[in-house]
């Protein structure tokens, strides 16, 4: 028997609104899992908390992939998301020419590199569900990596946060064809796995910049609190957080719960472990 193609739709847009709409309207209108959308440019891109997402014409790979999770419990859906990260910084290090564990994921939804200069964003992702729990569960990842970006076209009030595979790989550039393939060879693999009941727990906490450092929750209601994250929770994917006040010492921080995540000390080097330990 032949066996199924891994998308069963897929499109390329010179210019769209926000391929998140798009993916959305497909599987509303019953389309399968798993389709995918990619635009040259959005004029309508958004990240989490609704803000909008902007890169030049051919400067970012932007796309949108729909799920329909009927296989994966409510509760693991957040694992889609995880596996989209996970598969774009293994693509990303190959394509441009970099160490393995040079991008790190920065809880809840962002995709960075560290280095002497600081930590620089270099991607976000967006998830996005309906009817989770029902028959008919829907499930958008969008993701927008800042590809063959250039340095010097960087807007300048963002230059000083975020970075290219681009300029990460010192200037070599970037073939987005390349860095799609390479991307959905390894999501590929990571979604039949995860539709196996198998989910990458050490890949994914391993690349998270937080663990062992301060941070500085920001609600949505404006206020602040500053803790030291411990790792993350495998079976919700909640940031867990130190707390004397709470059971064991420590506490689940839900995304939903949390504006913005900020490093206390973004430049301060992270401990390491002594060799064997």
């Amino acid at each position: 028997m032949t066996e199924a193609p891994f998308l069963s739709r897929q499109e390329r847009f010179d210019v769209v609104g926000s391929t998140n709409d798009v993916v959305r309207g497909w599987l509303a209108d019953g389309t399968p899992q798993v389709c995918l959308a990619i635009a040259d440019e959005q004029t309508a891109g958004r990240g989490r908390e609704g803000r909008r997402w902007v890169a030049p014409a051919g400067g970012a790979l932007l796309l949108s992939l729909g799920f329909r999770p009927t296989v994966i419990a409510p509760e693991r859906v957040w694992r889609l998301a995880a596996c989209v990260s996970i598969a774009m910084a293994d693509a990303g290090e190959e394509v441009a020419g970099l160490a393995d564990g040079a991008i790190r994921l920065k809880w809840p939804n962002d995709l960075v590199i560290e280095s002497q200069a600081g930590i620089r964003k270099l991607a976000g992702v967006l998830g996005e569900s309906d009817g989770l729990g029902t028959d008919d569960p829907r499930v958008v990842i969008g993701i927008g990596i800042n590809a063959d970006w250039r340095r010097e076209a960087f807007p300048s009030d963002l230059a000083a946060t975020m970075t290219s595979l681009r300029d990460a790989g010192g200037g070599r550039p970037i073939d987005r064809v390349q860095l799609l393939d390479a991307f959905l060879n390894r999501l590929e693999t990571r979604i039949a796995a995860l539709h196996a009941g198998w989910f990458p727990i050490g890949d994914w906490a391993d690349r998270q910049l937080t663990t062992g450092r301060e941070v500085r929750l920001e609600r949505p209601d404006g206020s602040l609190e500053e803790r030291r994250a411990l790792g993350v929770d495998a079976r919700s994917g909640a940031l867990v957080v130190a707390d004397d006040d709470a059971p064991a010492g420590e506490r689940l921080v839900h995304s939903g719960e949390i504006r913005h995540v900020r490093l206390a000390n973004p430049v301060q080097p992270v401990p390491q472990a002594p060799a064997g330990v």
